[in-house]
């Protein structure tokens, strides 16, 4: 609990004026990436089928909330991978030494959402995939830009897809994200889940992740759902 105390002290002095909205955030908010739609991996299913894939931008609060807002997205989960301790609490992978990153893991329909439009998404208003072992203000291992792949077609869309935006010079520094097999995922302490649904008049949320919504919302119209329950 120190180290979420510590995040959260690291916007105490934030002022929110009117409460927090999720349509009236700042939707061009600093450092977001306008990104080309994916040419791999952007054809819908035929049929309705589960995809799972595990994304890792910086405190999970954020990435979480961006992906509970995309429809055809059936599960947006907080937690961590890409460690090597099993079962961690977020006061072990907050220490830096577990090798894991707070990581969100999200299942769509395929049917009803690509996972190449998820990439464009993740890559654009989730986070900063340039930014290495950080994002905003938290620093860290933890903290890293990855893409945990959960099948070879997984990682090959994925692999095309950083390749493709590379090519276009999408953004002035190189993109760092870590891309690896998913070992194991395991689910944050509940009081972590939906975090920024429960809690948008936080300064932290108002400041770092109610804009991403926002950027959801008007760069992908079509996609955003405004009415999400907590699952």
């Amino acid at each position: 609990m120190a180290a979420m105390m510590a995040r959260l002290a690291t916007m105490a002095a934030v002022v929110v004026g009117g409460g927090a909205y999720w349509a009236a955030a700042r939707p061009a908010a600093a450092g977001m990436t306008t990104t080309p739609a994916a040419t791999a991996g952007s054809a819908l299913a035929s049929s309705p089928r589960d995809e799972t894939i595990v994304l890792g931008g910086g405190c999970f609060w954020g990435v979480q909330a961006v992906y509970e807002h995309v429809r055809g997205v059936t599960s947006a989960v907080s937690g961590y991978a890409g460690g090597t301790m099993a079962s961690p609490s977020y006061e072990d992978v907050s220490s830096g030494t577990t090798g894991h990153a707070e990581s969100v893991q999200v299942t769509f329909d395929a049917s009803q959402v690509s996972l190449g439009t998820l990439l464009q998404i993740f890559f654009s208003v989730a986070h900063d995939p340039t930014e290495k072992d950080r994002q905003g203000p938290d620093v860290g291992t933890q903290y890293r830009s990855a893409v945990f792949y959960t099948t070879d077609e997984q990682r090959r869309v994925v692999d095309a897809y950083i390749k493709q935006l590379a090519e276009a010079k999408t953004y002035a520094r190189p993109i760092v994200t870590q891309v690896a097999p998913l070992r194991a995922f395991y689910p944050a302490e509940e009081y972590h889940q939906h975090y920024a649904m429960l809690h948008p008049d936080s300064p932290y949320i108002a400041a770092f992740d109610l804009p991403k919504v926002a950027a959801l919302k008007a760069r992908f119209p079509s996609l955003y759902r405004e009415d999400v329950s907590v699952r």
